[in-house]
């Protein structure tokens, strides 16, 4: 019996123990057995646990990559277990090579004493994009904000500023685009129709895409600025940098010219692909010519992957198709765009760097990076399981 007692306590323990580990292994989101990373990364492993210095899955998702002095910073959302709100902020890390990163803390946290601030914890940060102004010597970032317990409903741009690349950055000012501006390819019967979202009963009708592509939400915002949601930043080789991001309830892109400083906007903007329903713009240039990936509206479903290129970057834009090729390219590998990054000191080296979500566990959500090729200027993605930079 005295044996049998022992063997009891002895599973107790052990129960206790796997408790224990299960507990931490979901606060973390990672393994255990995979946090210890005893060597440095010398490949990319798209879709798998990507570890940190600290053997932690690196938290950074719908992220951007900035170089500066020598060094990538990764800007994205801190997500925790269960909720995609932002309960602690804008995550950084550094490399020197892309394949490993270091820790660098929170580039920007939400507040904790202020229910009123725009970025209180609890609110919805997302696509944080990161930029450098040469002219004051100053790191700007801009982020898609939701006011917390106000759905998707605000639809702002959050901008914050930093005197250093890692941080920590201020929250400056949040706001929708262009108040009182009209694009600059909407022509002036459309700027005058009295065609409003009132005067139809149902959606998703003929009559009312129509109306949409003819501006009717652009009328509807014009007073109070246009609707920002999932975007990105752009700066051009002569150092003007661009907006660009989902408006008009997700249905048409605008690209929207910063100022000098990069911190408001110049009034310059265009729409893209009215009624087109797009979202995760990524934009990026090669041999004076413009592309941009976008994806579909599907909520955390993947999508296929759409391209776009022009020979201005006012456009004319012209779509032409998925960039993705092979197995699963109609899913984009099961991921959605977020970024393509320029390689430093390579020649025609661009990654398509994307996200596998996990509405399940949102701090699980896996990195695809992968590489872009070129065929007759066309930008092609193709699936590795691992590979190298050349």
């Amino acid at each position: 019996m005295v044996f049998k007692g022992r063997i009891r306590k002895l599973f107790c323990l052990l129960f206790i123990f796997n408790v224990f580990v299960i507990t931490i292994n979901n606060y973390f989101g990672v393994n255990l057995s995979a946090q210890n990373r005893d060597k440095e990364y010398e490949k990319f492993h798209p879709g798998e646990l990507w570890l940190d210095n600290n053997g932690t899955h690196i938290n950074a998702h719908g992220g951007g990559i900035l170089f500066h002095d020598g060094y990538y910073y990764w800007f994205g959302e801190h997500k925790s277990e269960h909720t995609s709100s932002a309960l602690v902020g804008v995550k950084c890390y550094k490399s020197k090579d892309l394949y490993n990163w270091t820790d660098s803390g929170v580039a920007l946290e939400v507040v904790k004493n202020d229910t009123l601030s725009p970025i209180t914890k609890g609110c919805t940060i997302e696509r944080p994009k990161v930029i450098y102004n040469k002219m004051n010597n100053q790191f700007v970032m801009f982020f898609h904000l939701e006011l917390k317990g106000k759905g998707y409903s605000a639809a702002n741009v959050g901008i914050a500023v930093s005197k250093n690349a890692q941080g920590p950055y201020e929250f400056i000012k949040n706001l929708r685009p262009n108040a009182g501006k009209w694009p600059m390819n909407m022509t002036e019967e459309q700027r005058l129709s009295s065609i409003k979202p009132g005067n139809f009963d149902k959606w998703w009708t003929p009559d009312w895409m129509e109306a949409i592509k003819g501006g009717m939400f652009v009328r509807r915002d014009f007073e109070g600025g246009q609707m920002s949601r999932d975007m990105s930043l752009f700066v051009d080789d002569d150092g003007t940098a661009y907006h660009i991001y989902s408006s008009e309830d997700n249905l048409t892109l605008h690209l929207a010219e910063l100022t000098d400083d990069y911190l408001d906007y110049t009034g310059k903007y265009i729409r893209m692909f009215p009624g087109g329903h797009n979202e995760a713009p990524a934009l990026f240039k090669r041999k004076d010519i413009y592309y941009l990936i976008t994806s579909g509206c599907t909520g955390w479903a993947p999508n296929e992957a759409r391209l776009a290129v022009a020979e201005s970057i006012w456009g004319p834009w012209k779509q032409v198709g998925n960039p993705c090729v092979g197995e699963d390219k109609e899913l984009t590998f099961n991921s959605q765009s977020t970024f393509v990054l320029p390689v430093e000191g390579k020649k025609d080296a661009f990654i398509f760097m994307g996200d596998r979500w996990n509405p399940q566990k949102h701090i699980d959500g896996r990195y695809i990076w992968l590489p872009i090729t070129f065929e007759k200027d066309k930008p092609l993605i193709k699936w590795h399981n691992e590979w190298v930079l050349k």
